[in-house]
């Protein structure tokens, strides 16, 4: 791979790091109060030293780091990287698999194609590993999350009682109102008639 060619490789992975520093602190702030508006506060931070360490190459190579516009709606097929936290918990979590999906697979192809142009930058192949490896560590949590959220979800519908007791913050409200809303259609819950109170005379 020629200069060139590295360095737009390497300006697309900055573009990609920057939005995704954007995204996650979007979401961070959306589920602000929860576990997951925490891991997303941390996931933006990661992100941020992959911006940093991938800038730091380009300028190595002579080249001021470019940001390329925004690199997540091609990804995910939809408009606006930002607009994902605001689509419920689950869907965020799978858009951003999605997303990191992307990022391993290029990260992954552009050190396979470095190590077989025997390219003599260790430092940036292991830059490279890093990164990947935090972007798998990113997706396995959401996909567990994930996981958990149908869980919860079962036991919502299946143990309300139980369930409202142990599922808590903010990330939950929409599972509570959406699941007792159906109970209610299927009969589950029926409305209550008012106690009339009986007077002595």
């Amino acid at each position: 791979m020629d200069k060139e060619a590295l360095i737009a490789k390497l300006n697309w992975f900055y573009s990609l790091e920057l939005n995704q520093v954007d995204l996650y602190h979007a979401q961070s702030k959306t589920f602000k109060n929860s576990y997951s508006g925490i891991v997303f506060e941390r996931c933006a931070y990661l992100e941020q030293q992959h911006v940093d360490n991938i800038g730091e190459k380009i300028k190595e190579l002579g080249r001021t780091p470019t940001v390329l516009g925004d690199i997540l709606s091609p990804i995910i097929g939809r408009l606006g990287g930002k607009l994902i936290s605001f689509a419920g918990l689950k869907d965020t979590l799978m858009a951003n698999i999605i997303i990191e999906q992307k990022a391993m697979k290029d990260y992954n192809n552009l050190i396979e194609r470095l190590h077989r142009d025997k390219h003599g930058d260790q430092e940036l192949v292991k830059i490279l590993q890093h990164n990947f490896v935090d972007e798998h560590m990113h997706t396995e949590w959401f996909r567990t999350k994930i996981v958990a959220l149908k869980q919860e979800e079962f036991t919502l519908k299946y143990y309300p009682g139980y369930s409202r007791s142990r599922i808590k913050g903010p990330e939950a409200v929409h599972m509570i109102e959406k699941n007792t809303a159906n109970r209610k259609r299927s009969g589950v819950i029926k409305p209550q008639k008012l106690s009339q109170r009986t007077t002595m005379r």
